[in-house]
């Protein structure tokens, strides 16, 4: 069945009233009619099977049938601070981390940005915003992700901290710390631990993280990545230079592998 957000405000008794851009979605391009059954979501994590009692150039009527939980929502909240990058790479984030559960994006003006000004990104925020309420109706999300304003890093960081959680940044300089010793899964690479037990073993030993944080920071930087006196910043701030591999990743892509592999590690894709 075929997924749209609606607001509260459109429910009344066992009826909802779908008005706005999803009744021409409904009407001319799915050429759904009375008796056909759709899901609308209030973005409160309940969805809602409804059959379509009346279709309208303005509006289209259905009828409740039932309520169930929505199972679409990650149990890790985890917040995506993109830099904005150029062209519809941007764009793409947002698409493919509302796929994958992210629960917040907010867009990072960090040293290595191209943009003309706070206020062009912030013009944007009505494209981006249907971006993320499609492909949260195409992924089966129970709520839409936030979409927070267009911050500086620095600013950034001081909002991580405030949340509370734990804060990644992956960085192409770091070579020790990754996902799994983040988690209490893994060693530091190069050493040793054995049943002597000695020196080696006590530094195989995982730095002390939560091992299910409730909530997570991740920080990805802008086309070129972030700047050294950067990342000093954000390690004052108490955010985890963490590696990704051998490989440097591209901009739109870094956010997007981080984000499968936590939620992967914390066991929100099984």
């Amino acid at each position: 069945m075929h997924r749209f957000f609606v607001s509260p405000k459109q429910f009344e008794n066992d009826k909802v009233a779908i008005t706005g851009p999803a009744v021409h979605q409904i009407r001319n391009v799915l050429r759904l009619r009375p008796g056909d059954h759709i899901v609308v979501l209030d973005n409160s994590g309940w969805e809602r099977e409804a059959e379509i009692v009346g279709v309208g150039r303005e509006q289209v009527v259905g009828r409740m049938l039932n309520k169930t939980l929505a199972t679409g929502e990650p149990r890790t909240k985890l917040s995506l601070y993109q830099g904005m990058l150029k062209g519809s790479h941007f764009e793409l984030v947002l698409q493919k981390g509302t796929e994958l559960g992210i629960v917040e994006f907010v867009p990072l003006i960090s040293q290595r940005c191209v943009i003309a000004s706070l206020d062009d990104v912030n013009k944007k925020r009505g494209r981006w915003q249907r971006i993320i309420q499609e492909a949260a109706e195409q992924s089966r999300r129970g709520r839409l992700p936030n979409l927070q304003l267009a911050t500086l890093f620095s600013q950034a960081c001081e909002r991580a901290r405030r949340t509370g959680g734990l804060s990644l940044m992956p960085w192409e300089e770091e070579k020790k710390v990754n996902l799994k010793l983040v988690f209490g899964k893994g060693r530091r690479p190069g050493t040793a631990s054995g049943p002597e037990g000695g020196e080696e073993a006590k530094e195989s030993k995982a730095p002390s993280f939560p091992s299910r944080p409730f909530s997570i920071s991740l920080f990805i930087g802008p086309e070129g990545g972030f700047t050294s006196e950067e990342v000093t910043l954000a390690q004052r701030y108490g955010i985890v230079r963490i590696t990704l591999g051998p490989r440097i990743l591209r901009a739109e892509t870094a956010g997007l592998v981080a984000t499968a592999a936590i939620l992967y590690e914390l066991g929100d894709l099984s």
